[in-house]
């Protein structure tokens, strides 16, 4: 983490609860789905659809994010960013967010406004507000967010509508967060890209409408890693999906730092979590739409139950993250 300015040396401890929130609040503008931000005792978010979806995701200083790898921008930005892939996963778009915080009372005030201006920067690449929250002590930094969405008319998209006979597709990039998450374990920053990747995913949340638009039978956010979550996808159908390698895109960036470092890079792809790319199951590569990308088939499940294999063949090693293991 940068070392603040000798101007910037007020800790959260010096300005008490309510004036650290006064900084954090002061002088946003919201988009119009924020009819009241922060200030009062809840937000009012607007819901024209009469339903609302949401989704919260809980960040840990030391186990989803180190300071000595991301600035406090970074933080903040993938905060909110895993929060709303989720929402985007189910095919709504994003209305708002509400952000809970907790930190060691030594914490500088102007990490706070560094972790809060990257939460509006993605805020405000999704078009959504950061409506309001809550602040606590803690002996670690913690991070709690809640992504507010709306369907706009539309069916949610959940995990369990895939049926034998679709297609897998793919929207965002997989694997570079792994792989960038494997070059700041060896010490390095650079590839720059590949470090952004890890530290700041930027999640498709345009292709979650268009994919329920288009027809889509089954969606999921690409946060544990590909095979994981298409795990997900097909415990909760019933069915089996089958992964193509000679379908899934290995980027030659990722080819370079798997060379450069002995890495596994179609490992990355299927296995690698925290890219926040979108999974989805269609009726038929007809019903794909621009900018998704066809990487499997959805098909019948075998003796044993659902599964997902790779080339048609169980995959060896682990699939993806899973916590407390």
């Amino acid at each position: 983490m940068r070392p603040d300015t000798p101007g910037e040396q007020e800790t959260v401890a010096d300005l008490g609860e309510f004036g650290v929130i006064g900084r954090l609040t002061a002088g946003r503008a919201h988009p119009a789905a924020t009819l009241l931000g922060p200030g009062d005792d809840a937000a009012v978010v607007s819901a024209a659809d009469g339903r609302v979806v949401a989704s919260t995701d809980v960040l840990v200083e030391g186990v989803h994010f180190r300071f000595d790898w991301s600035d406090p921008e970074h933080v903040g930005h993938k905060a909110v960013a895993v929060n709303l892939a989720d929402v985007a996963a189910m095919g709504a778009v994003p209305t708002g967010v509400l952000v809970g915080i907790a930190c060691p009372p030594t914490t500088r005030a102007s990490v706070l406004d560094r972790i809060t201006a990257g939460m509006w920067q993605e805020a405000n690449r999704a078009k959504v507000g950061v409506v309001g929250g809550d602040m606590t002590s803690a002996p670690t930094v913690v991070i709690s967010v809640t992504a507010l969405g709306e369907l706009r008319g539309r069916d949610p998209v959940t995990r369990s509508g895939a049926r034998p006979g679709d297609v897998v597709a793919i929207a965002g990039r997989l694997g570079w967060s792994a792989a960038g998450l494997a070059v700041l374990k060896r010490g390095f920053r650079s590839p720059v890209n590949v470090v952004a990747a890890h530290r700041a995913p930027e999640p498709p949340y345009a292709a979650g409408p268009q994919a329920a638009d288009a027809g889509a039978t089954a969606m999921v956010d690409v946060s544990d890693g590909l095979l994981a979550d298409l795990g997900h996808v097909a415990t909760a159908s019933g069915v089996s999906v089958d992964v193509r390698t000679d379908l899934v895109e290995v980027h030659q960036r990722l080819l370079d730092v798997a060379s450069a470092l002995g890495g596994d890079p179609r490992g990355w792809v299927l296995t690698g979590g925290e890219d926040h790319a979108l999974a989805a199951t269609f009726p038929g590569p007809q019903a794909v739409p621009d900018g998704w990308r066809v990487v499997g088939t959805v098909g019948r499940p075998a003796a044993s139950g659902p599964a997902v294999t790779v080339d048609g063949a169980p995959y060896a090693g682990p699939a993806g993250w899973q916590h407390w293991r």
